[in-house]
């Protein structure tokens, strides 16, 4: 576990919600959702009006959070074509649609000294929090292309940010991670290249910030809450929102 010094969080951004009521009821799909950043999510897009679909690995621990939540658990595991296929054919024959695709779920991988890194380490923090989006993303775009304002929200991180971990003001800067933060770096362009070849859809990268959850210890300095901000803010915003940006809790960043 590493443990960062992180400053002071600036005044968080405020989108304007799409939707806070029941009148249009947007379907929100969310993997890893179970718990941390994920769950929070969940919980708060409820408040606002949302139907959230608990997408999660663990039978158990999914159905928990899915009944405690209000939300409907469709199990899923991010990393096996036939598990996200059939989570896409559970959500088609249920629901119909989405219209909001949040990919959350993530690893974390092996920390400090790259020495005795492996391949076979490399391709599993791959696995989840990149192939596993693609995976996600294509099995659910005829869902989404049901929607009347799709939206991708790809939960990424500022620790993939060239600018971000080569600023020593920044907590990004003190930690060596060279899996998770190769991934994240991966994954936010990932959304540009997405955003550039589909112009229907709204499909932006959200970086949480060090947030207290199980990835890192809890021993980030923002709350759950805090770090769902900019997740929320991107589902939540009207039709016409800028697509490919990388937000954080504050508003629009630059990553490079």
């Amino acid at each position: 576990m590493v443990v960062l010094p992180f400053p002071p969080s600036r005044r968080p951004w405020q989108s304007t919600p799409a939707w806070t009521n029941v009148e249009h009821m947007t379907i929100t799909f969310i993997t890893g959702a179970n718990k941390g950043l994920g769950h929070e999510t969940a919980r708060r897009l409820i408040e606002l009006g949302h139907t959230v679909l608990i997408g999660a690995r663990d039978p158990e621990r999914g159905e928990a959070a899915a009944a405690a939540l209000g939300a409907r658990f469709v199990p899923i595991d991010v990393t096996d074509d036939a598990s996200v296929a059939a989570a896409a054919a559970n959500v088609a024959e249920r629901e119909g649609s989405i219209d909001v695709l949040i990919n959350n779920a993530g690893v974390h991988g092996p920390a400090g000294d790259p020495s005795t890194l492996t391949g076979a380490d490399v391709l599993g923090v791959l696995d989840v929090n990149v192939a596993g989006v693609v995976r996600t993303t294509t099995a659910f775009l005829p869902l989404l292309r049901r929607s009347p304002d799709p939206v991708v929200v790809n939960v990424s991180s500022g620790m993939g940010s060239l600018a971000h971990t080569h600023d020593p003001s920044r907590a990004e800067s003190k930690v060596v991670a060279p899996l998770y933060t190769a991934s994240k770096a991966a994954l936010t362009m990932l959304t540009t290249q997405y955003a550039k070849a589909w112009p229907d859809i709204r499909i932006n990268a959200a970086d949480p910030g060090y947030t207290a959850t199980d990835l890192n210890g809890h021993s980030g300095p923002q709350t759950v809450t805090e770090g769902t901000d900019a997740i929320v803010g991107l589902a939540t915003e009207k039709p016409g929102a800028g697509s490919g940006r990388f937000v954080d809790r504050t508003g629009e960043i630059t990553w490079s």
